[in-house]
């Protein structure tokens, strides 16, 4: 039985890790989480935030992925989406799914992500 999503694995170029830093850490705001010494010399980085962790896989032949993306909960998405367009990353706002805020944006790899939270009330 399957009991909880361990992590989402997104790929990227080789010799992108410093840009990929600066978008999952400084501007997401996550952790990034030391890669066990076999996986590290691979290259890439992981990063968390409480119980959610993306790992970013370096890929030969590098291609991101035009629909496939991680979908991430945030609270207070406006100040979420003003932080991150703050460090330069595009703020796409989509208001198609009924009950949530929620926009896209694309990491320095192109990688795309939403964002996402609950209308409450």
């Amino acid at each position: 039985m399957i009991a909880l999503l361990d992590h989402v694995q997104l790929a990227a170029p080789a010799g992108s890790e410093e840009a990929l830093r600066a978008y999952y850490r400084d501007a997401l705001g996550m952790t990034e989480i030391p890669k066990p010494p076999v996986l590290a010399a691979r290259g890439g980085c992981w990063f968390a935030a409480g119980p959610v962790q993306l790992h970013l896989g370096i890929e030969a032949d590098f291609r991101p992925a035009r629909k496939a993306h991680p979908g991430l909960r945030v609270t207070d998405i406006e100040a979420y989406a003003a932080r991150l367009a703050g460090h330069g990353a595009e703020v796409v706002w989509d208001d198609a799914l009924p009950g949530h805020r929620r926009f896209y944006s694309h990491d320095p790899v192109g990688n795309r992500l939403e964002f996402l939270e609950p209308v409450t009330g």
